[in-house]
């Protein structure tokens, strides 16, 4: 592995995240701009999962299955997540930086987030689910946990249509810098 935890961490700490290409070449990317999950008011998601959250029928786990999270993001037709990023993930797990938040129904990994937690902020890199809405719960539970545990950053790194939902919103580079120095000064733990 020719990238170091300690490399891997400073890199995600100045904002730039990792990413395979096409060819399965992994390399360290930017953005204009950011995409954030919102810890505040304006988090938002659809009233048919306030339902499902009701019910109960999920339960939240962290790090109980973490290795099948990272295979469940990588599983999709194109995939930003190469063997060589998934061995990176396990180094950070045991480092202690990534985290699966997951959410499980019963005996079964429903869905979940992996991320990695620095200081006050959590960067989100993918997310997946096997049972409909288990990603969905996974992102309400995983907002309630930063919430109580005072981070200040939920970094999605891009925009889609899914994160849209929850009130995901983008600021510019320069104001994600400024947040980022915040955040880093900030004692938080997910666990």
């Amino acid at each position: 592995m020719q990238y170091d935890v300690a490399t891997i961490i400073q890199g995600y700490s100045q904002g730039y995240f990792l990413m395979a290409d096409d060819n399965n070449q992994l390399g360290w990317y930017g953005s204009r701009d950011r995409t954030l999950i919102p810890l505040d008011e304006r988090f938002r998601y659809p009233k048919s999962l306030q339902r499902v959250l009701n019910q109960e029928r999920f339960h939240v786990a962290i790090n109980q299955d973490f290795e099948s999270v990272v295979e469940g993001c990588a599983n999709r037709d194109t995939t930003w997540i190469s063997d060589e990023l998934k061995e990176i993930y396990w180094e950070l797990y045991k480092a202690g930086w990534a985290y699966s938040f997951e959410t499980w129904q019963g005996e079964q990994l429903a869905g979940g987030i992996l991320g990695i937690a620095i200081a006050g902020i959590f960067i989100g890199e993918s997310m997946f689910f096997r049972i409909p809405d288990g990603s969905k719960v996974a992102m309400v539970k995983l907002v309630e946990r930063l919430r109580e545990r005072e981070f200040l950053l939920f970094d999605a790194q891009m925009m889609n249509p899914h994160l849209e939902r929850f009130g995901a919103y983008r600021i510019k580079n320069k104001e994600y810098q400024n947040l980022l120095e915040k955040a880093l000064n900030i004692p938080c733990s997910i666990d």
